[in-house]
């Protein structure tokens, strides 16, 4: 029997019941045409033979590169765009460090790496102009550098830079909906928007406690424009021994007069339970139907499986962590811990949950949502939670 690896976090009895992102643009519908804000900070993703580096350009296209050199373990690039100033360490195979001052991004190199490579990508939809460094992995050599392409969504290794550290805590925030799907819409919010700024948020507070966050995506896209494949995906990221929680953020619809926060992990929903949350999430229409029976039948196998059963009850204990922080930061109507078959969090191998944070449909909650404080409330007690949790003061 493979042996069952569980994140080191105290777990209660298995019998037991139940730096800032910038505040993001106007919730809007005809603001998702607008390009997102440049970070002066990387992502940093680390690959077979190469690491990769990609800071977002200010501007959606005719940004060029000026001149590139390599010299004394630095690769010195500089743009005919200017970004805003700003350093930091960095902690991943073949680079050390960063510095970004104006028009000029310097990297530096582990020592002995050579055949670092600038390039410019332009804008497509969704995503404004990226400056791309590729840098070989110390364990290669120069050869195994890879030409820069347009970087496909890599969730596993979106990271702030200075937070990776194999001996941290990892969490994973999923901003769920984005890209071609938007989730709910409202008059004051959209729901991929709301989702993403609260992940952000917790994002940034999770890091000053040392936690290395991976963040599910960091802007307005998603992992597949096919929405089955974009759900595997990312509940593949809530399988994987590296990871002590998986967290899903979402907005609620409903009825004018619904209200409140509900924080789900997987399992069958509760005796009279209304299925159309699921469906919902799950893709809504027929595809979000097949996909909750799918997830409904796994759901009937974990009943079975000790194993399962274990696993499962960390993620009870996350959500009720969860849901008590909430609650206790908002005020807000407390809809209580439940399960459910969402196919995100099926058959997770670490905690993992779904969290609604609220109703976007309500004339009550809807304008909270759309306010950057609420927001903020909300990810500080989302991020307490986490800590608490982690057992991480």
């Amino acid at each position: 029997m493979k042996a069952l690896r569980l994140p080191n976090v105290r777990l209660p009895a298995l019998h037991r019941a139940p730096a800032n992102a910038a505040v993001l643009r106007p919730l809007a519908l005809g603001a998702l045409l607008l390009w997102p804000a440049a970070s002066a900070a990387p992502r940093v993703g680390e690959h077979d033979g190469y690491t990769r580096l990609v800071f977002d350009l200010p501007t959606a296209s005719g940004v060029k590169i000026l001149s590139q050199t390599s010299a004394a373990r630095r690769l010195t690039v500089k743009l005919s765009s200017k970004l805003s100033a700003e350093q930091g360490a960095l902690e991943a195979k073949g680079v050390t460090a960063y510095a970004v001052s104006g028009g000029t991004v310097i990297v530096t190199l582990a020592s002995g790496v050579t055949g670092a490579k600038a390039s410019v990508l332009g804008a497509t939809a969704g995503q404004a102009a990226r400056l791309v460094i590729d840098v070989p992995n110390a364990e290669k050599t120069a050869s195994a550098a890879r030409p820069a392409q347009t970087p496909a969504p890599t969730p596993s290794v979106v990271r702030t830079a200075s937070t990776r550290t194999p001996t941290r805590p990892r969490v994973v925030l999923d901003a769920g909906h984005g890209g071609v799907d938007p989730g709910m819409a409202s008059r004051w919010i959209v729901e991929e928007d709301v989702t993403l700024d609260i992940a952000l948020r917790t994002r940034a507070e999770l890091v000053k406690h040392g936690v290395d966050v991976v963040m599910v995506r960091d802007r307005d896209t998603q992992l597949s424009t096919d929405k089955t494949r974009d759900l595997d995906e990312r509940a593949r990221l809530a399988k994987n021994d590296a990871v002590s929680a998986y967290i899903s953020i979402h907005v609620n619809a409903g009825s004018a007069a619904a209200q409140g926060i509900e924080t789900y992990y997987f399992g069958q929903p509760l005796a009279g339970r209304n299925r159309s949350l699921a469906i919902q999430e799950n893709g809504g229409g027929a595809l979000g139907e097949t996909l909750t029976r799918r997830a409904t039948s796994s759901a009937q196998d974990t009943l079975g499986d000790i194993l399962a059963q274990a696993k499962l009850s960390f993620s009870r204990a996350l959500a009720q962590k969860v849901q008590s922080r909430l609650i206790a930061a908002t005020g807000a109507v407390n809809r209580g811990v439940q399960t459910d078959a969402f196919y995100v969090i099926r058959n997770p191998t670490t905690a993992a949950i779904l969290v609604e944070v609220g109703f976007g449909s309500s004339p009550v909650e809807g304008p909270k949502l759309a306010t950057a404080a609420y927001r903020e409330r909300l990810a500080q007690g989302l991020a307490r939670a986490i800590l608490d949790f982690l057992n991480v003061k």
